[in-house]
């Protein structure tokens, strides 16, 4: 029996965001056989662009349900069935943070049909629900709603058994490679890293995810590259480390991938950036950017895989910022820019605009590129209820990471400190804490 599922939602993190509808149908792989949709109220205002997206607005569900009031109703529905989603990692996490957080753990074995659609019809442009709905000719008349994605995905999987009544039951065994159940069994759906070993103990990949057993899982059931095929044929142990935090997920498996140098991990084994975006002060007072191969020692404010991305990226901050062509290292000329020229440098090329208007709009410009602060921690969730991870950056440094018993109401600099462990700086992980910070929410920043 299959409980074939969607959700709608205030954003797209399970950990930060709530749910505002579901929507179940029961299905026994020929027919639906019973049914349940409502709206949810998230205890918490919907962003305007959610609702331009979904059509649910705050006041659809302010005499909805709470998730509590429904919890027990999900939970008898979906006993003993396969959740089905269409990217049914998305749905069945924000299911689970929802139990998760009334202090339920809520587990079923989850079957994806985007995965299912991959195999059994291959080389569709797109395999989005939208998209593949209207390859196939099936309606949805309730796009971004919970009933109407839900009972559109009843339709692709019912289409899905059609071309293989056993396809579902192949997808369930999870994986195409010999490692016992009991191993993949083991593996939790928690962030952390992961690491395969040949047959001769030999360790040849290490990876990282939000749930180490998704992750896993894909590996051993991709077909995509002869590459994934012979390394998913060469696994015989799996290993891993919880790490709590994604963002310590990203720095050990940097850390571990420099450190083993995995066969398979050649890719990320080289350095992954070549050139920066480095910022210095002209004899003028000018603040300027220059795009150089990284140097050791030097922290530049952003990293490139190649000179031609760098210029590009910092072609489109003058277009943006209306910054001097010259400044930012773009134009060679004894007189004014291009730009100038054209009306779009203001002229701080020839010292017609001050170096105190033209640094402030610079500083606008990489704002996203700098640490708001040179010394602090980041403070996020931990391995278990009990701890936070804790990350440090000193003078622009890091330092390392490490836990921290969540008990402790005074979390002084001293105490922050003595719970890191030391790991290497390099522009790998600055580049990695800059980006994970610009785009995650984490629990806390702390200054000192």
């Amino acid at each position: 029996m299959y409980a074939v599922i969607d959700v709608e939602t205030t954003g797209l993190s399970a950990k930060s965001e709530k749910i505002t509808e579901i929507a179940i149908y029961i299905h026994d792989g020929e027919k639906i056989v019973d049914e349940f949709c409502t709206l949810i109220d998230p205890e918490r205002k919907i962003p305007y662009q959610i609702t331009r997206l979904t059509g649910i607005n705050n006041q659809m569900v302010v005499n909805a349900p709470k998730f509590y009031e429904v919890a027990k109703q999900i939970v008898e529905l979906t006993e003993d069935k396969i959740i089905v989603g269409h990217h049914v990692t998305f749905d069945y996490n924000f299911i689970r943070s929802e139990f998760k957080s009334l202090g339920y753990d809520f587990k079923r074995k989850t079957l994806c049909t985007v995965k299912l659609a991959r195999k059994l019809i291959p080389g569709r442009k797109s395999y989005g629900l939208g998209k593949l709905c209207k390859e196939l000719n099936i309606e949805n008349t309730g796009r971004h709603r919970a009933f109407g994605d839900a009972l559109a995905t009843v339709k692709v999987f019912e289409l899905l058994l059609n071309l293989d009544e056993n396809a579902a039951e192949k997808s369930l065994k999870g994986y195409q490679s010999d490692l016992s159940k009991d191993i993949i069994n083991g593996l939790p759906e928690k962030p952390g890293v992961y690491y395969f070993y040949n047959k001769k103990e030999e360790l040849i990949y290490i990876g990282k995810s939000k749930s180490i057993r998704d992750r896993v899982l894909s590996h051993l059931n991709n077909n995509l590259t002869r590459k994934a095929i012979e390394m998913r044929d060469a696994i015989a142990n799996v290993s891993f480390e919880e790490t709590g935090s994604e963002l310590a997920a990203l720095l050990l498996e940097s850390h571990e991938i420099k450190k083993h140098k995995p066969l398979y991990n050649r890719a990320q084994r080289r350095t992954a950036f070549n050139y920066g975006l480095y910022q210095f002060k002209d004899e003028n007072g000018y603040d300027r950017l220059n795009v150089l191969k990284l140097v050791d020692g030097a922290t530049p404010l952003t990293s490139y895989t190649s000179k031609a991305e760098a210029n590009q990226h910092v072609f489109s901050m003058v277009e943006e910022y209306e910054l001097c062509q010259k400044l930012c290292s773009l134009y060679e000329s004894e007189g004014p820019c291009f730009h100038h020229q054209i009306h779009q440098c203001k002229g701080a090329c020839i010292g017609e605009e001050s170096p105190e208007t033209y640094n402030k709009r610079l500083q606008s410009a990489i704002q996203n590129y700098q640490f708001k602060h040179q010394s602090f921690f980041v403070i996020d969730c931990g391995k278990t209820e009990n701890e936070k991870t804790v990350i440090q950056i000193k003078n622009g440094k890091y330092l390392g990471f490490g836990y921290i018993d969540s008990s402790s109401s005074d979390m002084k600099t001293e105490q922050l400190e003595d719970c890191i462990t030391s790991y290497d700086d390099n522009k790998d992980v600055q580049q990695i804490i800059r980006s994970h910070l610009r785009r995650n929410p984490v629990e806390a920043i702390i200054s000192y």
